[in-house]
């Protein structure tokens, strides 16, 4: 028998439901899309048992109900309330600004609680999905990739739109830009077609001219050669960094900036504007002071770093000095005198080139040859050439032209030295040989330092062969290889650590001149010795360990000058190879272990000055100190 009346009122809870769907009336509802308001049901139209109050009901269970693509766990997972839990008309409203929140889901969203017979609650959300994200479509860029803003898209694809995700995309696709430098380059529109495809546009900002302002002397187009950015193309930040970076470093201006303005031509373009302010180039200078190579001395110079407001670079400077210092018994004290005209062409040909050549002359006590005199006059070129396939990455080809003349300073002390080591003073002749020489080298060097000035990340290597054509007897032709190799290691904020290799070798000729033979000694290699110290030979190999770190305290100083002063610890070692009659004279050990200590400060254009005191761990010969030297350096030999 059928229970008409069980029937009529499963109909009419029925209805009720249904008709909640579309009755605001009868349920909460999400209203504005940032706020949504929940509509409080009537509970005596909506229940059958108008006793019924819900606060004091607890859920039986919930159900979602149009969710299609977002699972209900998810959004169950989202949600205060939840099964067992006391109903509450205030925390589902909260809950249902939750969902809205969530950005999957439309406004038109309700919560409907419905009496069970036990007393409990089941609860019904009922959602409307946002229409799917099917497609995309992109617009306007051309400097970085479809492929590469897609992987920022796909992750929307398939489900519901939301503005939360989308927006979180349309951030990762501006870091994109931003992190390659196009910082004026922003998404100009996103929207909708019915189909579910999202449509963007992007503008990436182009340049429309560029402009220069502040330079008197120099010439526009010297400026615009060091510009590789370039009109019509997309702004790039750190292209323009390496451009500013390259004309500060013409060292023919004190400051350079950039400005930016939206083009009045196209509101989608700008204008670049580089402010230059000149500094004064053209200088003399007047010096003197003591060295231990050149003695007492003076000197005098004259250079413009822009002459003709070309960029080029040109220097005259001479010195005269009194002679060693430091009682070395090797090198004859006698007045040094030296004079060099230089010049430095930085775009020969083409913007890859560089030129430097220069003309010297030189009379002073010999390193190289004991107690002689030694002149030398030369003239000399070195083109640069950087590889555009690896912009680390250079050629060089010196060539030049070098007459060596080499004459007797204190035979009486060499006599005396060839009969103490019982050789024939008639090799004397063959000692003091110098010649006319025709010089050709080519060379590679690779520079990924992070600073010219202070660096301490990357590694700088190079590697020379020199070819020296006798042009006044052809038996004293001799080749020479070379290398170099420096690792920088950053230690904490400030401090490196430097590990530096050098050797070289005679390739051939067995008549080479001992005045062209390898030497180690002195502030270039190993320190702690005098120029020499260590001996001369036809081949040598040496390396060191060095730790630079700012001097506590007072790199703190708001002064230029002590922020490029570091401390230096340091280890050399080194080893001459078939050594020369002036390292058998002198008793040189022909090896050595050297640790000191030191203060360097990096000078852009002249490079590294520094003093060091270091003192041998291995026995230093007759001729050496075990106490140690000081030795002064300026500038750092790259072979």
């Amino acid at each position: 028998m059928i229970n008409l009346s069980g029937l009529y009122k499963n109909l009419i809870i029925l209805l009720i439901i249904l008709g909640a769907f579309w009755a605001p009336n009868y349920a909460y509802s999400a209203g504005m899309p940032d706020t949504p308001d929940t509509v409080i049901p009537e509970e005596a139209d909506y229940l059958e048992e108008s006793s019924f109050d819900s606060n004091t009901a607890y859920i039986n269970d919930i159900e979602i109900l149009g969710s299609n693509i977002i699972k209900p766990e998810y959004i169950l997972s989202k949600m205060s309330l939840q099964k067992g839990d006391l109903y509450d008309k205030d925390i589902m409203q909260e809950d249902l600004k939750t969902i809205y929140r969530l950005g999957y889901f439309t406004e038109r969203m309700k919560a409907v609680p419905v009496k069970n017979p036990n007393g409990t609650i089941s609860l019904k959300i009922i959602l409307e999905e946002n229409i799917p994200v099917t497609d995309f479509t992109i617009e306007g860029n051309t400097v970085v990739s479809s492929d590469e803003i897609m992987q920022y898209l796909l992750p929307l694809k398939g489900k519901p739109q939301n503005i939360s995700a989308i927006n979180s995309a349309m951030e990762k696709i501006n870091e994109c830009y931003y992190s390659k430098g196009y910082i004026l380059s922003k998404i100009d529109s996103i929207y909708d077609d019915p189909d579910g495809t999202l449509n963007l546009s992007i503008t990436e900002g182009k340049i429309n001219k560029i402009l220069i302002s502040g330079n008197e002397k120099t010439k526009g187009y010297i400026i615009e050669r060091n510009i590789m950015t370039e009109p019509g193309t997309v702004y790039n930040e750190n292209q323009v960094k390496q451009d500013l970076v390259r004309l500060y470093s013409t060292q023919a201006f004190k400051d350079v900036n950039r400005t930016i303005e939206v083009s009045e031509d196209d509101p989608d373009r700008f204008d670049v504007t580089i402010e230059l302010k000149e500094q004064r180039t053209a200088s003399v200078s007047v010096g003197g002071g003591l060295d231990s190579a050149t003695g007492a001395f003076g000197s005098i110079g004259i250079s413009d770093n822009n002459f003709r407001g070309m960029n080029q670079r040109v220097s005259l400077t001479g010195l005269v000095g009194s002679g060693i210092l430091m009682s070395d018994s090797s090198i004859k004290n006698h007045m040094n005198y030296q004079a060099e005209l230089s010049f430095f062409e930085p775009h020969f040909l083409n913007a890859d080139n560089s030129l430097m050549s220069k003309i010297y002359f030189r009379d002073l006590g010999s390193y190289q040859v004991p107690l002689a005199i030694e002149r030398r006059i030369g003239i000399e070129g070195t083109i640069a050439h950087r590889l555009r396939f690896n912009r680390r990455l250079s050629t060089t080809l010196t060539g030049g032209v070098e007459y060596i003349d080499l004459s007797e300073g204190d035979i009486a002390a060499i006599s005396r030295l060839y009969n103490e080591h019982n050789l024939n003073l008639a090799d004397r002749e063959k000692q003091l040989e110098g010649g006319f020489f025709l010089r050709l080298a080519p060379g590679l060097a690779y520079d990924s330092r992070d600073s010219a000035t202070n660096p301490r990340h990357g590694a700088l290597a190079s590697v020379r062969y020199e070819e020296n054509f006798g042009l006044d007897g052809f038996g004293k032709t001799n080749g020479r290889l070379t290398g170099m190799a420096k690792k920088f290691i950053p230690i904490a904020k400030k401090s490196s650590l430097t590990f530096t290799g050098r050797g070289g070798i005679t390739a051939h000729g067995s008549d080479v001149p001992e005045v062209m033979a390898f030497r180690l000694g002195g502030p270039y290699t190993i320190r702690g010795y005098k120029v020499n110290g260590v001996g001369t030979g036809r081949a040598f190999i040496m390396g060191s360990a060095e730790l630079a770190t700012p001097i506590p305290f007072v790199d703190r100083l708001k002064v230029n000058f002590l922020q490029n002063l570091r401390l230096t610890f340091w280890v050399d070692a080194g080893r001459v190879f078939d050594p020369t009659i002036a390292s058998v004279l002198y008793d040189r050990p022909v090896q050595a272990i050297t640790a000191g200590i030191g203060l360097k400060i990096n000078m852009p254009g002249i490079g590294p000055l520094s003093v060091d005191y270091g003192f041998p761990l291995t026995n230093p010969g007759p001729n050496g100190s075990p106490n140690g030297y000081f030795t002064f350096g300026v500038g750092d030999m790259m072979y």
